[in-house]
């Protein structure tokens, strides 16, 4: 091969795994060429975008290589008219790396395994290239330990398997090949998960007898979580290792007379602020190193120049995303040629991500183009149902639950960087005509759902003018209008939507406008409503407005377009922050066993770290009954009453990620005296999976859980749950919530990136 012209360091440090595989986590560059990976999308199995850099209004060559789902493009190498891709997932996650060759086109030259892979070894998470030598990381490799392989050119260009880097002092979890950089005999790996996070560079150098550790950096002023090593590079014989939760990246040079690396120097930002992490990226060039800081700025982003000279480092300059691309952490990955460069921008339109490519002039840099991928998702499944047949419904697994049909989000109102999230429903009462209101992160799609086989898209209610796309949003409905929330979106308020319009649209969707508006709030994780009394209960209020604490924002809906205020509670005997913060909760009137409180309006709160129990009959002076924690609490998320009000099932977000639990765990209390509710059963399914949102009719549970996709459970015999169908949305972030309530049987699911699937259980009982 011949020199290296361009190396990105893949495995960028970003908040999620997810944001790293967005559009523009991954670049290169060549004298011709701009290379972006697109790997987020579950949809397909990973992309590399390449640009000509003389024909930029041209339609980009795409790259891929099969139906499987491998993250093609989860790490770019461009080396000449060489080019490395690694795929982590491929055959089971023990990782590929892709060789393409340049003659007038992109053709694959090969594909490059590990001789002794493993599953999960993740083969591929990071490639570095130079002269005749091809190294490539395996994070995954030994319990996480990690591994780095080295390839050799041959005569006839091939590259073949000669060996491992010998490191020392590395175990389970450290990561090790999280980060590669080369350059002559001299290679740096990156271990940023290493003691704890502390994080260390390991240092490498090849001899007559081959690969060495010459070093291992770890300098004793780190502070914990540093992340040392999550951003390498050698340059010009120096090498330079990021920090980024310390703001610093390091510059180390060989001493001769002492046969080993010292520190020459320190990069910090001259205007460091709270969050920053100087050194997400790394890339240089001739006398100028560039340093990515993707969370300066609130999210916005920031890179840094800095340039040397003969007597050191002369100066430093920072180069602004535009306004236009919002917070979109500018400057998460990096690739630098010469007189261009192009910068990621991986949270660009709500996280799809996206690339600036950058030119330099006698001005200086400057923006000359924005590049982002199409939107795309799963073809339309429609007009006929897929039955589930061996485990299988078109692509998705299930058990006795059909596929009536699937409607993709980019035909239901979702532009690019759309992502859906809560669902509810709603029955017109003069036609019995059946919809789904879907929420998404940037406004609300409604789609007609009469005839299950054949969906029809109706309209969409964009987001609060001046409110900023995120994450959640929550529907509810009252007398025929439905009233909506959005979390962490600024002054988003409550929106309110005459549903009786959707039955007057009849061609093409339409765009609606919200009825009314409810400003006594900004922000707001979620609404609960009590049809049976006309409140509206707002929480986690956020932002702006009257919080209540989080807890409960109580308001007067039974005039649906002038929502009035009608009160707080919040019990601080709850919530992280002991301000009674309620995630979510359910609001009936009472018609259980406890006869104290029968008739009475009583909410059940999911507030974070316990059960929250209160009358709230009188909403200038609502009374906490009680709180109830249990074992192994992470974060209290969720949770429905069965219909005779006897027992509560609830679920915790938390505790499956945090290792606290064997499987999906479902909390079963007995809430027969709501002065003291008891934990009678704790049911774990066969799944390790992260539940959301659980639903209960009749004698069925209907549960969301990431992962595991629409669980469905017989509750005949309350306190032992037995699953008895699912049906898996996934493999994107699988089900967010559902709603069963529709009197035809149908369920409507949604999946965060891939859509609206609408389902029927079999032999339902309507």
């Amino acid at each position: 091969m011949k020199q290296l012209l361009l190396l990105i360091a893949a495995g960028l440090l970003i908040t999620t795994g997810a944001q790293a595989q967005s559009f523009g986590g991954a670049l290169a560059m060549t004298e011709q060429h701009v290379f972006v990976g697109e790997t987020g999308n579950m949809a397909f199995p990973g992309e590399v975008y390449v640009y000509a850099l003389d024909n930029l209004e041209g339609e980009p060559t795409i790259l891929s290589v099969n139906e499987e789902l491998e993250r093609f493009g989860r790490t770019i190498v461009a080396d000449g008219e060489t080019l490395l891709i690694g795929a982590i997932d491929a055959d089971e996650a023990r990782g590929a790396v892709y060789v393409f060759e340049y003659d007038g086109a992109w053709q694959q030259v090969a594909r490059l395994t590990a001789s002794d892979a493993s599953p999960d070894d993740q083969f591929g998470s990071s490639i570095a290239a130079d002269g005749d030598v091809v190294l490539i990381g395996a994070q995954g490799r030994s319990e996480s330990a990690g591994a780095v392989y080295v390839f050799t050119k041959n005569p006839d260009g091939t590259l073949s398997e000669t060996g491992m880097l010998p490191v020392e002092d590395i175990t389970e979890g450290d990561g090790f090949g999280y980060v590669l950089a080369i350059e002559g005999n001299l290679a740096v790996v990156g271990s940023p998960a290493q003691m704890e996070n502390m994080g260390a560079a390991h240092v490498f150098m090849r001899g007559a007898e081959g690969w060495s550790q010459i070093s291992k950096l770890a300098p004793d002023f780190l502070t914990e979580r540093s992340r040392m090593g999550s951003a390498v590079m050698v340059h010009q014989g120096r090498v330079y290792v990021s920090a980024p939760t310390q703001n610093l990246v390091l510059e180390y040079e060989w001493d001769s007379e002492s046969n080993q690396l010292r520190m020459r120097g320190q990069l910090a930002p001259f205007d460091v602020q709270r969050g920053s992490q100087f050194g997400a990226s790394l890339t240089a060039s001739g006398n100028e190193i560039w340093v990515g800081d993707s969370r300066s700025g609130r999210g916005r982003g920031v890179v840094y120049r800095f340039m040397s000279g003969d007597e050191g480092w002369t100066g430093a300059m920072k180069l602004l995303p535009n306004e236009e691309i919002g917070r979109s952490a500018f400057g998460s990955s990096l690739a630098l040629y010469g007189d261009h460069a192009v910068v990621g921008a991986v949270r660009m339109d709500s996280r799809a991500g996206g690339a600036v490519l950058m030119n330099r002039s006698e001005d200086g840099w400057s923006a000359v183009a924005t590049l982002i991928n199409e939107v795309k998702g799963y073809e339309a499944i429609t007009g006929e149902e897929v039955r589930c047949a061996e485990g299988k419904a078109s692509r998705w697994s299930c058990q006795d639950v059909d596929l009536t049909s699937f409607l993709p989000l980019p035909q239901m109102g979702g532009q690019r960087g759309s992502r859906l999230n809560d669902i509810w429903g709603w029955t017109d009462p003069q036609t019995d005509r059946e919809y789904a209101l879907v929420g998404r992160n940037d406004g609300t799609s409604f789609v007609d759902v009469t005839d299950p086989e054949m969906p029809r898209y109706v309209g969409d209610l964009p987001m609060t003018a001046g409110s900023v796309a995120n994450v959640w949003r929550d529907i509810k409905v009252y007398a025929d209008h439905a009233f909506i929330v959005a979390d962490g979106a600024g002054q988003h308020g409550v929106q309110v939507l005459d549903l009786n319009q959707l039955r007057e649209v009849e061609g093409e969707p339409v765009t609606f406008t919200e009825t009314a508006h409810y400003a006594g709030i900004a922000s707001a994780h979620n609404i609960v409503i009590n049809e049976g009394t006309g409140f509206g209960f707002v929480v986690g209020a956020s932002g702006g407005g009257e919080t209540c604490g989080g807890g409960l924002h109580m308001l007067d809906l039974r005039d649906p377009p002038n929502v009035s205020f009608a009160g707080c509670f919040a019990d601080p005997n709850t919530g992280r922050r002991k301000t009674g913060y309620s995630h979510d909760a359910q609001c009936v009137v009472y018609a259980g066993p406890d006869l104290t409180y029968n008739g009475k309006e009583i909410c059940l709160g999911s507030n974070e770290t316990a059960l929250s129990i209160a009358d709230v009959t009188d909403k200038e002076n609502p009374v906490a009954i009680s709180v109830a924690s249990y074992p192994n609490v992470a974060y209290t998320h969720q949770g429905w009453l069965t219909e005779d009000h006897r027992y509560f099932y609830m679920n915790d977000e938390g505790d499956e990620p945090r290792g606290l639990v064997e499987g999906t765990r479902t909390l079963v209390w007995d809430v027969s005296d709501l002065d003291d509710p008891v934990l009678v059963a704790e049911y774990i399914a066969s799944t390790p999976d992260t539940d959301h949102n659980l639903y209960i009719r009749d004698n069925l549970m209907y549960q969301s859980n990431y992962g595991a996709g629409l669980r469905i459970l017989d509750i005949t015999n309350p306190e032992s749950p037995t699953e008895i169908g699912f049906f898996e949305p996934g493999p994107g972030s699988s089900s967010w919530s559902n709603y069963p309530y529709f009197k035809s049987g149908t369920l409507i699911v949604t999946s965060g990136n891939e859509g609206l699937f609408i389902l029927k259980k079999r032999n339902v009982d309507i």
